[in-house]
């Protein structure tokens, strides 16, 4: 292969994408695909053809996918960049990375929409329990007053899904195209994210003495009303764990690509709270009925070609056996923040709307 017939940017055949990346200096030593599709995570290499290098990766089974270009220079050090012959980008808290869309991948309508901003308040939540404090913000949908009593939505990691997925805009679509009603949510981050967020007991503490009281005040809800909690990757599996935990915390849970992990899971034995996570999840998973009160609507999404997947259907089967009302959608993607973006029409609406709905009702 040349770069004479080789066309610059991502080529997408029937059964590959085609990289590449002109290099008419020659400096470049190596160059490798950072992905987040297979293992391993950088790999696998470019070839050098005329005038660059070339790369053909076979289609993976997901309508979009991610990735950026690590390039070996002189001195034996490696960098990552983006693919200069590439245009669409997706933003991330690591930098942006570039995007192949596949034929059939359809990109959310309401990003395109124009509702109403709605207001954004911002706050710092001290947590004696936790020895420090958590950033929040919290955004209240147009047209409401401080004083209005409204639903709430309670989003680990909500500041990265507002920033990086566009959380608000989301919702404040969903308002103003009246498929749900009037509402708040608390944008949440974390403190000492690795360490909260992985199935840890005083987070749990944190939530039920520390930041749900300040919100009941912050954010007052009608009667009869809990949040409903929203969590992506180890935020999604923090959710479950203080749902577990304290099942009288929230009303619904929305769980996104959660990190699951079993004892298993070789590949995850790096990260520290491995042994912690893996104990609660296998508690999950060979845990028969709870009480009726802990039974809460449940959705759930991963991505296809996600090493989690596994597992996430897992404790989907096993929350449902355990007679949890539970969905899981696997959407086509990997694990990023527009893939979770990509599942909250029609799958968050549904689930807010029903939770919501119920406690008017039983109000």
């Amino acid at each position: 292969m040349s770069i004479r017939n080789l066309v610059l940017g991502p080529v997408v055949t029937g059964d590959a994408v085609e990289f590449s990346l002109a290099d008419n200096s020659g400096v470049v030593q190596a160059v490798q695909l950072l992905q987040e599709i297979q293992r391993p995570r950088a790999g696998p290499h470019f070839q050098r053809v005329e005038g660059g290098w070339a790369l053909r990766f076979p289609r993976p089974d997901v309508d979009r996918m991610e990735y950026r270009f690590e390039l070996q220079h002189p001195d034996g050090g490696w960098e990552g960049i983006t693919d200069p012959d590439n245009p669409l980008r997706a933003p991330g808290p690591f930098g942006e990375r570039s995007v192949v869309e596949f034929p059939h991948y359809v990109a959310p309508s309401w990003l395109k929409a124009s509702p109403p901003p709605g207001e954004t308040l911002h706050f710092r939540l001290p947590s004696p329990s936790l020895g420090g404090s958590l950033p929040l913000r919290l955004w209240t949908s147009p047209g409401s007053e401080p004083e209005d009593a409204l639903p709430l939505l309670v989003a680990h990691d909500g500041l990265e899904l507002d920033q990086y997925g566009g959380l608000s805009h989301f919702l404040a679509t969903m308002v103003d195209q009246g498929r749900l009603p009037p509402h708040r949510v608390a944008l949440l981050g974390p403190h000492d994210r690795d360490q909260s967020y992985s199935a840890a007991p005083t987070y749990v503490q944190a939530l039920a003495r520390d930041v749900l009281p300040v919100l009941a005040w912050l954010a007052p809800s009608p009667s009869g009303h809990r949040p409903v909690g929203l969590g992506a990757s180890l935020g999604g599996l923090a959710l479950l764990h203080a749902h577990r935990s304290a099942p009288q915390m929230f009303s619904g849970l929305y769980l996104q690509s959660a990190s699951c992990f079993r004892r298993a899971d070789r590949h995850e034995t790096g990260f520290a709270r491995y042994r912690r996570i893996s104990r609660f999840v296998e508690e999950v998973l060979g845990a028969t009925a709870p009480p009726r009160s802990q039974r809460v609507p449940v959705a759930m999404t991963c991505g296809t070609v996600e090493e989690n997947l596994p597992n996430n259907r897992a404790v989907a089967t096993a929350l449902a056996r355990q007679g949890y009302d539970i969905t899981l959608h696997v959407n086509r993607d990997a694990h990023n923040w527009s893939a979770w973006r990509d599942t909250w029409d029609p799958h968050l609406t549904d689930l807010l709307a029903r939770c919501w709905s119920v406690a008017e009702r039983d109000a």
